[in-house]
């Protein structure tokens, strides 16, 4: 199958994400009731320590910047979607993917995207009522009628055993890391007390550019070069 993807049909992304309130104590009654319900069995953690993980769950989350790349004969081409407007980042999202990612040849790429990416991106699209473009609304389509590709699937070869991260994938394939700054734990704090929008961006820009350089990997291609990478 690598052997068959175009790389230049593949839009390569990150999304990251931060809880709507910062703190479990800043949430109004009725959603704070609703958290207490949905981990009311996981008693081993505090309230406040459970929320800490809320920026994983796009019902108590929010998206905060998408970061997309693509090649462009020998450049790599990279560009962010970023701000406090959640709505605004996925309309622009959406508005990239209708109108240059939406033929059967095109391939969205992420790192665990199935598990969470694409559908964190479609539930808050809902949320936001942007409708779903081509490449996101999936209902009823049969699993090879999916254009995404998952650089973690495809590590896995089958085996179901448990996660791994790309920090550890670029580590073994000696990829420069993309966590020398901050890694997802960070983002909550670097967006609600650092205010730094542009600090999450250059994360998640470096977190694309793994995830391109692993395919290329996989697909026994030479590695981007730094020189080719183009920020738009």
């Amino acid at each position: 199958m690598l052997e068959n993807i175009k790389i230049s049909n593949v839009l390569f992304l990150d999304v990251e994400t931060a809880p709507v309130v910062y703190q479990y104590k800043d949430m109004d009654d009725n959603s704070r009731k609703l958290w207490d319900t949905k981990f009311r069995y996981q008693q081993s953690e505090s309230p406040e320590e459970q929320y800490k993980k809320a920026g994983v769950y796009a019902e108590f989350a929010k998206v905060i910047c998408i970061s997309v790349g693509f090649f462009n004969e020998e450049n790599f081409r990279i560009k962010s979607f970023c701000g406090d407007n959640e709505k605004k980042i996925l309309q622009d999202f959406s508005t990239l993917l209708n109108t240059h990612y939406n033929g059967k040849e095109h391939l969205l790429c992420a790192h665990n995207g199935k598990e969470f990416d694409f559908p964190f991106l479609c539930r808050r699209m809902l949320v936001n009522g942007v409708k779903l473009p081509k490449m996101l609304d999936i209902a009823g389509k049969k699993p090879w009628e999916i254009n995404h590709l998952d650089t973690m699937e495809l590590w896995k070869f089958g085996d179901y055993k448990s996660y791994t991260s790309l920090n550890l994938l670029a580590n073994i394939f000696n990829i420069p890391t993309p966590k020398d700054d901050i890694d997802g734990s960070d983002v909550a704090r670097v967006y609600w007390e650092d205010r730094n929008l542009e600090r999450i961006a250059i994360y998640c820009q470096k977190d694309v550019i793994t995830v391109a350089q692993l395919l290329l990997k996989f697909k026994g291609e030479q590695l981007i070069a730094t020189e080719n990478i183009v920020y738009i």
